[in-house]
């Protein structure tokens, strides 16, 4: 069994919503023509047509032996919207996905989307879209808004998410100054492994692993540039006194406990970070539909390893079945 757990789907009232909000976003073309969607002029989001095509997307599983995607909305998720609005997003987007969900149930699954500035209703609606829509998780970005999730006003929404085991995909996000990215598509490239980077050290050093030690947290694109500089952070907590403040431990041991998905589809550095946390955790993820990614080789790249066939299986669904809500 083959499930990918990085691959987006777009409500088509989804780019409208934005269209019709006031906000930092803008719609343009690339210079092949395509459209795009810019923030602060960076560009960081190409529009193909799967995205919105449910069609399309089952015949590129059946294709490639994808047997089930668990579909999640991409950057800039709802906080294109502020406050008031991000509820009324949320669950719109949420019931579009419950409802594609249940006209291919053993195809699709979905992680839901959040209105993390207003924090009542964001307990509110994970409920909702856990304990009623069954959906399987959620999905947050690297910053909300330009604000960390460290931040004080979200700790009620990840007591509640320790306390329900919940699995929480981190997708990347522009960071707060896009002004260094707004060249060579620089924001997709470099500033989104970048700001997935910044996130999990900040939420390791902050103790929030420590802390909520029953989130599942599935981190995107391999974990942005973490496996590479574990080695480093702990370096640093031995250094600093100022990284002891709130863990005990050295950041590579709550590290560990993550899980990271494929989206790299380098041998090296799947064999790399196989190595480092173990095959269980890491789950595979294609990024389909968004240029960058590939359906074609979130399968392959896996499936080349030279590794063992159980871990290969524990790639291709078993740990993701096993992290899950609602499987």
């Amino acid at each position: 069994m083959k499930l990918d757990l990085h691959t987006h789907y777009y409500p088509e009232s989804y780019f409208q919503m934005i269209r019709d909000t006031p906000s930092e976003y803008s719609f343009g073309k690339d210079p092949t023509g395509r459209t795009i969607i810019k923030h602060r002029n960076a560009r960081f989001f190409g529009i193909t047509p799967p995205m919105t095509d449910p069609a399309k997307r089952l015949e590129d599983m059946d294709r490639t032996g994808i047997d089930v995607e668990v579909l999640s909305l991409s950057t800039p998720n709802i906080f294109f919207a502020d406050e008031t609005r991000q509820p009324q997003v949320a669950r719109a987007v949420n019931n579009a996905y419950a409802e594609l969900i249940a006209r291919h149930p053993d195809r699709f699954k979905g992680f839901a989307s959040i209105p993390m500035d207003a924090p009542r209703e964001a307990i509110v609606e994970l409920h909702r879209a856990i304990d009623e829509l069954k959906m399987n998780g959620v999905i947050l970005l690297s910053n909300i808004r330009g604000r960390p999730l460290t931040s004080p006003d979200y700790r009620p929404f990840f007591e509640e998410a320790n306390r329900m085991k919940l699995c929480i995909f981190l997708h990347p996000m522009l960071p707060a100054n896009t002004e260094a990215f707004s060249e060579y598509v620089l924001g997709p490239l470099v500033a989104f492994p970048f700001d997935t980077t910044l996130a999990v050290a900040r939420m390791c050093f902050d103790g929030m692993f420590r802390d909520f030690p029953d989130i599942r947290w599935i981190i995107g694109h391999l974990g942005g540039a973490i496996p590479y500089l574990m080695e480093r952070l702990d370096n640093g907590y031995r250094d600093f006194a100022e990284c002891r403040v709130k863990i005990e431990q050295l950041p590579s041991t709550y590290l560990k406990e993550l899980y990271y998905d494929t989206v790299t589809f380098s041998p090296y550095n799947l064999r790399m970070a196989r190595d480092l946390v173990g095959a269980d955790r890491m789950v595979m993820g294609s990024d389909y539909p968004h240029m960058l990614g590939s359906i074609e080789r979130s399968v392959s790249s896996i499936e080349n390893l030279s590794i063992p066939e159980r871990e290969k299986q524990r790639i291709f669904s078993l740990t993701a079945l096993s992290i899950l809500n609602n499987i």
